[in-house]
């Protein structure tokens, strides 16, 4: 089992970034894969990004591709999410989650067993 804190979530304009950070106890991180999905007011829960826990795989959803950078920092136990070029249908709950193995493409949450709380960010137009 691992314990997920996301941070970094906030307002920003169309055009802007922020990064996300997802802080990891109990199982050692780098063991885990990492996902980041978001969920939209009304919407269901969408894939965002996945890193291995190696970093060797790294598999993003074609709606932010070249807008969005995932990484990881295993010596720190934290994973992030580089958003640039921000747009409002970015804007949404944004969730990190861990998974000991994982399906290919890794889009699936049910295949995710722990997840943070979720951090909010808005981009407005």
């Amino acid at each position: 089992q691992v314990q997920l804190v996301e941070s970094g979530g906030g307002l920003v304009q169309t055009g802007g970034s922020l990064r996300l950070s997802c802080t990891a106890s109990g199982r050692a991180f780098n063991t885990v894969n990492m996902a980041w999905f978001r969920q939209a007011l009304g919407k269901e829960r969408e894939f965002v990004a996945f890193i291995s826990w190696t970093g060797g795989n790294i598999f993003y959803a074609d709606s932010v591709k070249g807008r969005f950078t995932v990484s990881r920092d295993n010596a720190q136990s934290t994973g992030y999410l580089t958003m640039n070029n921000l747009k409002p249908d970015d804007t949404a709950v944004y969730y990190c989650a861990a998974a000991i193995q994982y399906n290919w493409p890794p889009t699936d949450p049910s295949t995710y067993e722990d997840w943070g709380q979720g951090t909010q960010v808005t981009v407005s137009s």
